[in-house]
């Protein structure tokens, strides 16, 4: 029986990588001279913010592309991605009606982390909310402290995500990973389906309709 779905929030929530990736480069420009690919932005994920500037700006200069970091990115919210996925707030309306807990697990640091639950007005959308780490993807160990904190067995734990490595994360906590698929090219599917066979879900629709099944059991479907 699933009891409890942690929820990512770039690419899952709302299509926030895009806007992610532009406020990075514009961040940073200014401190190392050059506009760094798409490429070379999203080899930093996987740490905070914090930690990604970390990865390309010297050190005298990372204070300040920080903060440069959050004011460009409340501005890029606000124009480039203002609500979530049509769907997703009402999804996890109806799982905590059911009784199931819905915390978020994220990469993304505490500061921008907040900025994109205001824009999304989801402040109070979650029992639990987990941030990321400067220095290493935390989202294994986050998974484990949830089943720690909630007295839960892993087969009762589901974890929705965007990313191959949202998969790998999960296989090191023992908890089913559900990949989000509604925002991604389809080469990136076939990706996904290829490392999380049967797993993958298209549309939040599908979704829901596997989380919120009479049986609530984590088993393979096929078809979404």
């Amino acid at each position: 029986m699933i009891k409890l779905v942690a929820f990512d929030l770039d690419g899952t929530i709302g299509n926030t990588l895009p806007m992610c990736i532009q406020a990075f480069k514009k961040a940073t420009q200014p401190y190392i001279g050059h506009k760094l690919s798409d490429e070379e932005v999203v080899h930093t994920f996987g740490l905070n913010e914090e930690g990604m500037i970390g990865c390309v700006v010297d050190e005298p200069y990372r204070q300040q592309a920080l903060n440069d970091f959050y004011v460009i990115y409340k501005e890029l919210h606000q124009e480039m991605c203002p609500t979530p996925f049509e769907g997703i707030r009402e999804l996890i309306a109806l799982l905590k009606q059911k009784g199931i807990i819905v915390v978020l697990v994220t990469g993304k640091g505490m500061n921008s982390c907040d900025i994109t639950l205001k824009q999304f007005k989801m402040k109070t959308c979650f029992a639990k909310v987990i941030t990321g780490n400067a220095e290493r993807n935390i989202k294994s160990e986050a998974l484990k402290g949830l089943l720690h904190d909630y007295h839960l067995a892993a087969n009762e734990i589901v974890y929705v995500g965007d990313a191959l490595s949202d998969i790998t994360e999960c296989r090191k906590a023992n908890v089913m990973c559900l990949s989000a698929a509604w925002s991604i090219p389809q080469n990136e599917v076939t990706t996904l389906e290829s490392s999380n066979p049967k797993n993958v879900f298209c549309s939040i629709p599908s979704l829901s309709d596997y989380l919120l099944a009479s049986d609530n059991r984590i088993t393979l479907h096929t078809d979404r």
